[in-house]
């Protein structure tokens, strides 16, 4: 199941390489609610990983950002004990601005050569 929340990007810390195979990057955007006419801030730490571990490095700090993320849990047995951890796995960054989302300009096809007036058909079947 995926969710998605809103607000302003105050961190981004380094990659880290986990293992020889598993790299993860960790960020925290800070949320303001307001609750009965005062605004409380609530702070998030998301990690992204893999290849998503770059998602963050286009924004700035203060930024307003739209985050898309899963829930996970991991066990963790160790010596008998057992531990268990929740992440916030983000896996989509979006710039919001002015309260809108920034939208993507559409495609402008007029650039595009016509085709061909002449067809060669060269394929060996």
């Amino acid at each position: 199941m995926s969710y998605e929340i809103t607000g302003k990007l105050i961190a981004k810390y380094d990659t880290i390489q986990r293992t020889e195979t598993f790299k993860s990057r960790e960020f925290v955007i800070e949320k303001l609610e307001d609750i009965g006419g005062r605004s409380i801030s609530s702070y998030v730490k998301f990690q992204s990983v893999q290849d998503k571990t770059a998602l963050v490095d286009r924004f700035a700090l203060g930024d307003e950002i739209k985050v898309q993320f899963n829930i996970r849990g991991t066990k963790w047995v160790k010596e008998g004990k057992e531990t268990y951890f929740t992440n916030l796995d983000a896996w989509r960054i979006e710039s919001v601005k002015l309260g809108q989302q920034e939208e993507v300009p559409p495609a402008n096809y007029n650039n595009i050569p016509p085709p061909p007036t002449e067809m060669v058909d060269d394929l060996p079947f």
